[in-house]
């Protein structure tokens, strides 16, 4: 008697995104084309396969202490330091549209370059009436220390984070600049590594952009800071230490790029020299990549109770013996507000058309602003301008009437200190969710690297990614993923 051939359901049989731009399927449930030798592929492992997979990724990941700390009070169990919910399907941008993304991006981090730079010297922009005085001599990040400054190259922001959203029409945003010490490039490396290991099968199938000369340009844009051109610098990663959120990311960076890392102990300063301890006495330290704030970096200059601090760094910066990556002061440029501003900068120093798109921005100050936002509260998205990683943020559409209310009160009390953006529909990709794929959404953190000749972008950069369904928050603090992006 023959034995009755058991039907295994399609990996991707319930699969639907309706509502929004999908990465996978278009609006008909029509799979695009670049995804279509993947999903085959993807569907031959079925779900159990695909279960396992993700289940030995994450004890790899637990092995290599592939971590970051969420957001939560020390006795609460979301503070704890955990693996970063890795999703197995990876996402896919096209040659073309990667293309397009790359030229704008150097377009946009070229033109932000420009702008601190005028900030903090003859701030011709705001002489011309195209940026407001007082956003900028008022925001936080300014520091009047840099006013005069040569720093090393010009170059203010050798490596950027910018944010970048597909909207409902598939169109591309810049949602976000992040320009004082952007994180999470680590994790772009090893989600390629973890993926080329348990998925060779995909790679050998599929032309996927190669991004292993990423670090190797870092460390070229780093090593050009280096104060008279020195032809073999010191280069150090400056880490506040184990207890950072962000510590994997600093420890891998710093290990993969074969330069040293240190903590603020680590590093004295002699003569307006800054130099770091060894088992063989002091070195000199030419470049300093810093993943601290700019108030920690010195408590002569900034907080006297700081104890991440290096007393006399920043003399040793202005006196041009050591070069600092990122600049102080470039969160100027980071400003919520002053992102506005970004399609003007472009025109106003390079003469050309913006490549990419911004959101469409509301400054609260504004008293026509503040009054259009209030009416369509409900409708909006409020960040408070200095903040970052999801926090200070509402999120109309799901907020609660007291939740609206409280922000009400906020913006009326300081509107200075918010802007609001329509809620825009971030584009979904598949991802597998409790035993299923499921569309989530997700954001892209693409990294530029600028030094030297020419800016270098990471091809594909990390793909972020709301575990819970219908939620908009990508970040890794606030319980986000990660996914690895495909170049194809």
């Amino acid at each position: 008697m023959a034995m009755p051939m058991i039907q295994h359901k399609h990996l991707f049989a319930n699969y639907s995104s309706p509502v929004f731009y999908d990465e996978m399927v278009d609006q008909s449930g029509k799979v695009r084309t670049p995804y279509a030798a993947v999903m085959k592929q993807l569907a031959m492992m079925g779900l159990d396969e695909l279960t396992r997979k993700y289940e030995t990724m994450q004890a790899q990941m637990m092995r290599q202490g592939i971590t970051f700390t969420m957001n939560g009070s020390a006795d609460d169990d979301a503070a704890l330091e955990r693996t970063i919910p890795f999703d197995l399907i990876p996402r896919i941008i096209t040659g073309q549209e990667w293309q397009q993304l790359e030229t704008g991006l150097k377009q946009r981090t070229n033109a932000l370059n420009c702008f601190i730079a005028d900030c903090y010297n003859s701030q011709n922009i705001i002489k011309d009436g195209l940026v407001p005085r007082e956003i900028v001599v008022n925001n936080p990040y300014f520091l009047p220390e840099m006013v005069g400054m040569n720093v090393p190259n010009g170059t203010y922001i050798p490596l950027s984070g910018i944010d970048i959203i597909r909207s409902e029409t598939g169109e591309f945003y810049v949602l976000e600049d992040n320009l004082r010490t952007p994180s999470g490039l680590s994790y772009v490396y090893k989600n390629r590594s973890l993926m080329a290991t348990l998925f060779s099968e995909l790679f050998y199938h599929n032309r996927i952009r190669d991004i292993d000369r990423g670090l190797s340009e870092l460390l070229r844009c780093l090593r050009s800071l280096a104060p008279n051109g020195k032809a073999d610098p010191l280069v150090v990663l400056l880490t506040p230490g184990i207890y950072n959120a962000a510590y994997y990311d600093h420890t891998f960076l710093a290990q993969e790029m074969g330069i040293e890392l240190v903590e603020s102990r680590d590093l004295t300063v002699i003569d307006r020299k800054v130099y770091m301890r060894t088992m063989r006495g002091l070195r000199q330290v030419d470049v300093i990549y810093r993943r601290v704030d700019d108030e920690y970096l010195d408590p002569t200059v900034y907080r006297p109770d700081s104890v991440l601090d290096v007393p006399g760094l920043i003399d040793a910066y202005l006196a041009g013996n050591v070069a600092l990556a990122n600049a102080p002061g470039t969160g100027v440029a980071d400003d919520k507000a002053i992102y506005a501003y970004v399609p003007d900068m472009i025109r106003y120093y390079l003469n050309e058309e913006p490549l990419l798109n911004n959101v469409p921005t509301y400054i609260l100050s504004r008293p026509y602003d503040r009054k259009y936002v209030l009416s369509k509260l409900s409708e909006m998205v409020v960040k408070e301008r200095s903040l970052s990683g999801g926090y200070g943020m509402l999120i109309g559409p799901s907020a609660s009437e007291e939740e609206l209310g409280k922000f009400a009160a906020l913006i009326e009390k300081h509107p200075e200190r918010y802007i609001a953006q329509p809620t825009m529909k971030l584009s979904c990709s598949p991802s597998l969710t409790d035993g299923d794929i499921a569309p989530r959404h997700i954001d892209l953190r693409a990294f530029v690297f600028t030094g030297g000749a020419e800016s270098y972008v990471v091809p594909g950069g990390l793909t972020r990614v709301a575990l819970e369904e219908g939620s908009l928050i990508v970040n890794s603090s606030q319980g986000g993923g990660t996914k690895d992006t495909w170049i194809i």
